[in-house]
């Protein structure tokens, strides 16, 4: 690359990576929250919670990158603009041209981190994180053992604890079992331990007391151990394999149509959608870029407002994009109707590309300024009726 562009695709890239982060932080935070149960109910600790829903990020910047592209073009072509150096391109025989390449090959690079996030990484990242919420489901320390709670888990057997440790070791523990025929068995420890060995799940106490109460009288035994095994394994619940919904699966299982699964054979048609969806998202960026171009990448003086402009690349990008979305909805289970997928950004491009070489050199193009004028004249209207409500609450 030439030095001019280098130095807009530096600009662009750290725009673009600040952009993001701040994007998809927040984006995060939001999808994070619904997942608290994971440390308030299921008993994992908070870097348990956060390495879980990070495995969501891929898939959150693969929503947010078109956006972040969005903005850091905005505001580079408008800072270009702002110190003048489009117009000392312009001045110097150079061609807008020069300037467009760098903004396609920052969004052509933009499209292929898009295209590896959606048909590789995001899916991985979201089955991945099915998995780990099947695991804390199943978790016997996570859905049994809760601090400070009596648990019953199954009639007749309740437990409770004092405190969990950071080792995972439980302190204060008492285990009332009523299961059997008999005799009412009540268990004290000072600390306990849940262990793995020979394929039994054992809760293995330390320093306590076992009382033995026959249900017939009320004569009542105690012995004490310094060690003692109760067994847990008949209490874990079964593990299942999780069913992995469209966007949790592979895309070379959704293109050749294997993992024919319950889930898969009653919904081919959105299998076939999610899959016709992810090969059109990387699309996004590319027409996002050339949106922005189309809107900013003329020279203009300083007495040239740059707001219309600015207002109708962020219009039209989002605009756009949502009728990405609608388009989706509208025809998911349409087999015949699958090229709107690609239609929508494909549109966008073109669009874009005819605005940006049959452009007058008047800035904008012709439509946008009308939409100003109109925008303007309703702006007046609307101050003008303000003005008079002042003026008539004065009095």
């Amino acid at each position: 690359m030439k030095t001019l562009e280098r130095y807009i695709v530096r600009r662009a890239g750290i725009a673009f990576v600040m952009t993001l982060a701040a994007m998809t932080g927040v984006v995060w935070a939001t999808q994070a929250l619904r997942q608290l149960d994971l440390v308030t109910s299921k008993g994992q600790t908070i870097v348990q919670f956060v390495g879980i829903t990070m495995l969501a990020m891929p898939f959150l910047v693969l929503v947010v990158a078109p956006f972040a592209l969005m903005i850091a073009l905005i505001l580079v072509l408008n800072a270009l603009s702002s110190d003048s150096e489009l117009i000392v391109i312009n001045a110097s025989g150079g061609s807008r041209f020069l300037v467009l390449r760098p903004v396609v090959l920052f969004s052509a690079a933009i499209m292929l981190l898009s295209a590896t996030l959606s048909l590789y990484v995001a899916p991985l990242g979201l089955a991945q994180l099915r998995d780990e919420i099947a695991r804390v489901r199943v978790d016997l320390v996570a859905n049994i053992v809760r601090p400070g709670r009596f648990i019953t888990v199954e009639d007749g057997l309740t437990f409770h604890i004092r405190n969990r440790r950071g080792d995972g070791s439980l302190d204060g523990l008492l285990l009332h079992d009523r299961r059997d025929p008999q005799t009412v068995f009540t268990y004290q420890a000072d600390v306990g331990r849940i262990v793995e060995a020979a394929d039994r799940t054992l809760l293995l106490m330390q320093d306590g007391t076992i009382q033995r109460r026959p249900k017939t009288d009320g004569d009542i035994s105690i012995v004490r151990f310094q060690s003692y095994a109760f067994d847990l394994s008949a209490l874990i619940p079964e593990t299942s394999t999780p069913i992995y919904k469209a966007s949790e699966r592979p895309t070379l299982a959704l293109l050749l149509g294997t993992h024919q699964d319950d889930y898969a054979r009653q919904n081919a048609d959105r299998l076939r959608a999610e899959l016709h969806d992810r090969l059109s998202q990387p699309l996004y960026p590319l027409a996002f870029g050339l949106i922005v171009f189309a809107f900013l990448g003329q020279a203009r003086t300083t007495r040239q407002g740059r707001g219309m402009a600015m207002l109708g690349a962020l219009v039209a990008c989002i605009g756009l994009r949502t009728a990405g979305f609608g388009v989706s909805t509208l025809i998911s289970g349409q087999a015949s109707l699958t090229l709107g997928y690609y239609l929508v950004p494909l549109i966008g491009i073109g669009v874009a590309l005819w605005t940006i070489l049959n452009d007058s050199g008047r800035g904008a193009p012709a439509w946008l300024a009308h939409m100003g004028d109109r925008l303007a004249e309703a702006a007046d209207r609307l101050q003008a009726r303000l003005a008079r409500r002042g003026i008539g609450g004065a009095a």
